[in-house]
């Protein structure tokens, strides 16, 4: 019987997750398994979910729209999950379909990669925007030990909800207008928002007041150096950008569904970056 995963999303031709998966099943000549898109309309998403055994799919991922829609119509949840109320991996379980969230794994796994003897403890984060990535990415660098979080939103209500649906203990929020006040004495950096990504508007953030030694990463990764990261290099900093996150994410779910951990290498960085058109 044929071992399948799908990933679930709308739109979802452009996830690159068939690519990553296919990739190791090939380097790890598993037999009999197969990973593949499914685009589900969000109106569709609850009963497509909760129909994967029945379709003969042994786990799934789920991208945008979706995520807090799985974690609603799933059987169980790991802690992760449970704290940040959305899903992105899902895996078939004797007791039923369990959600998993991997995308703050998946965010320290590429900074611990990338920028050799990063840590989370060296001093506060930064971090630009409150959307779904920052809440991951908050509760990650918290469960790291960070000492403090700084969170920079256009709306400071929203980031107040962030704070206290996911019980963030040491947190100070800043207005958008107020963003280069929270770089001071800052340890990392990190954009969570669209802002950079191909055919959007580059984020408008003087930088000057982060200190040198600061690491700064971006979650976007089309283009892989945005504006933010080249002004971050050209300054002096350490970068890290956003491709190496959705390749580690992809690591615990992989590893769950056919009992194999793969690994991010080179050649899978250059695999992802020639479908994405770039070097």
């Amino acid at each position: 019987m044929t071992r399948k995963v799908c990933v679930i999303g709308w739109p979802i031709a452009h996830s690159r997750s068939p690519l990553i998966h296919n990739h190791w099943i090939a380097e790890h000549r598993i037999p009999d398994a197969r990973y593949e898109p499914m685009a589900v309309k969000p109106e569709d998403a609850a009963a497509t979910i909760r129909a994967l055994p029945t379709l003969g799919f042994i786990g799934a991922n789920v991208t945008v729209p979706h995520k807090e829609t799985a974690f609603a119509a799933l059987d169980r949840h790991d802690a992760v999950a449970r704290r940040l109320k959305a899903v992105n991996t899902i895996v078939t379980t004797p007791a039923g379909l369990e959600g998993r969230n991997t995308d703050g794994y998946g965010f320290v796994a590429n900074l611990k990669d990338r920028a050799a003897g990063w840590s989370a403890r060296r001093g506060p984060a930064v971090i630009l925007g409150a959307g779904g990535a920052a809440r991951a990415i908050a509760a990650a660098l918290e469960d790291e030990g960070v000492p403090e979080i700084r969170i920079v939103n256009r709306t400071p209500a929203r980031a107040e909800t962030l704070v206290a649906d996911l019980g963030l203990k040491a947190v100070r929020i800043f207005a958008g207008t107020d963003a280069a006040s929270a770089l001071d004495g800052a340890a990392l950096l990190v954009n969570t928002t669209t802002r950079g990504m191909k055919g959007e508007n580059d984020i408008d953030l003087d930088i000057a007041a982060l200190p040198k030694e600061a690491l700064v990463t971006d979650i976007v990764y089309t283009p892989l150096e945005t504006g933010l990261l080249r002004r971050a290099r050209e300054a002096g900093h350490k970068t890290v950008d956003g491709l190496g996150m959705l390749l580690h994410q992809a690591v615990p779910g992989f590893e769950a569904w056919f009992g194999v951990r793969p690994e991010v290498t080179g050649e899978l960085r250059k695999l992802v970056l020639a479908d994405l058109g770039m070097k």
